[in-house]
């Protein structure tokens, strides 16, 4: 089946991905932290007080994502999103009209939790359970919506924010999120249940078998893997996080710094199309193999570079980082671990994941304090990375002798 065929045939249940993933956009930190200077204005919050408060927050969504993921094995999407979208509009009202800091760490947790945990939990897991020998394409256009919050609404904000107050953007986002249920649920009218899809159409990992969550994490592949999971959010996080800074450290003009993120949004789009099309073909162990060395190199760039230009590079670098992630974890997980459990173990993964974009922030923030800047800290963050692909590479050549020879067979045709 050609691209285009396959893009026709599933439109329905693609454009469902798309939408999902756009949708974490109101969860995600990008999204949040342009009110960061409202918010810490409105409840009198220092910089360290704000981010201890979004590190909490964040920390707590993480630690119950670990369980509230696993729902994606025992209910449609269709019924899920009947919750989730509500309730992610029902934080941002809340957003809108809070005035207590208590208040605030319970909204911070639930836009976390929802957001950037529970729609993307329900994209990826849709996609690595609706798809099977087109799986890598169908993750990779799915988290399209990723790439279009990113690219787009910073910018449309920022101009709205000029116009109109921004607990009034709030509102705004929770009749967006309302307005895009009755969307969802129509596209998904046809939806079959995560039971059944797993028994019409079984995928099974190592050994033969569909694993549980708890057999994973009894694994010593999940442990190697550890580190691969909490490094691109964590430094990821704190590459964006500490853009100000980054940009003062070096000398440049903020704007011009600033100005690297669309391009690296470019390349991630490109990036992440092409590698589902790689996964589809060749399976997902040599692109973990290779999954952290555009971290490696992007930090050890950013870190040498003295010029704009050489920062630029550096950007393509990242993009092509950023377009790796976002499909070859999840492909991971099902081609080695099967996916009739593959909701509680993305879970899991996505709760690594959630925690990691906690602890960047806040450990590069601590560094910066005691004198070390984010740039000098790009040489370590590389190390970390070079260390993590070693262990990458065990996880997977283990991974991939447990693998039947007849199941690698399947999974190419």
């Amino acid at each position: 089946m050609t691209l285009l065929a396959f893009l026709r045939d599933n439109a329905r249940f693609l454009s469902v991905g798309v939408i999902l993933t756009f949708s974490s956009s109101f969860g995600q930190t990008y999204f949040i932290a342009i009110f960061a200077a409202q918010i810490m204005a409105a409840y009198d919050l220092s910089d360290g007080q704000w981010g201890a408060l979004y590190t909490l927050s964040t920390t707590a969504s993480a630690l119950m994502m670990f369980w509230a993921g696993a729902l994606t094995d025992r209910f449609r999407v269709r019924g899920l999103a009947r919750a989730v979208f509500p309730a992610l509009a029902a934080c941002c009202v809340a957003m809108a009209l809070s005035t207590s800091v208590a208040l605030l760490v319970v909204i911070v947790f639930f836009l976390r939790l929802l957001g950037q945990g529970m729609m993307s939990q329900l994209a990826v897991t849709a996609m690595a359970r609706w798809f099977v020998a087109r799986r890598g394409t169908a993750l990779s256009i799915s988290i399209m919506g990723f790439a279009a919050g990113q690219a787009v609404l910073p910018v449309v904000l920022a101009a709205t924010m000029e116009l109109i107050d921004w607990r009034t953007i709030w509102l705004g986002s929770a009749l967006i999120l309302l307005g895009t249920l009755p969307v969802v649920t129509r596209l998904l009218k046809a939806e079959r249940t995560p039971q059944s899809l797993a028994a019409e159409t079984p995928v099974a990992g190592m050994g033969g078998r569909h694993w549980t969550r708890r057999q994973v994490l009894r694994s010593p592949i999940f442990w190697l893997l550890l580190p691969l999971l909490l490094g691109p959010p964590s430094w990821g996080t704190a590459l964006f996080f500490q853009q100000v800074h980054i940009a003062g450290a070096k000398g440049w003009a903020l704007v011009e710094y600033l100005a690297l993120i669309p391009l690296l949004t470019i390349v991630s789009i490109a990036a992440t199309l092409v590698t589902g099309q790689l996964i589809d073909r060749f399976g997902s162990s040599w692109i973990m193999r290779l999954y952290l060395v555009p971290w490696i190199l992007g930090f050890l760039l950013l870190w040498s570079a003295d010029t704009i230009a050489i920062a630029a590079i550096a950007f393509v670098v990242f993009g092509i980082a950023t377009g790796l992630q976002g499909t070859v974890i999840t492909a991971f997980w099902s081609e080695y671990f099967g996916t009739r459990y593959i909701g509680a173990i993305k879970a899991a993964s996505t709760s690594i994941m959630v925690l990691g974009s906690a602890l960047g922030p806040g450990i590069s923030g601590a560094l910066i304090d005691l004198g070390h800047d984010f740039p000098s800290q790009m040489l370590w963050i590389a190390g970390y990375f070079a260390a993590a692909l070693v262990l990458t590479w065990l996880a997977v050549a283990r991974a991939t002798n447990a693998l039947l020879p007849a199941e690698i067979d399947v999974k190419r045709t």
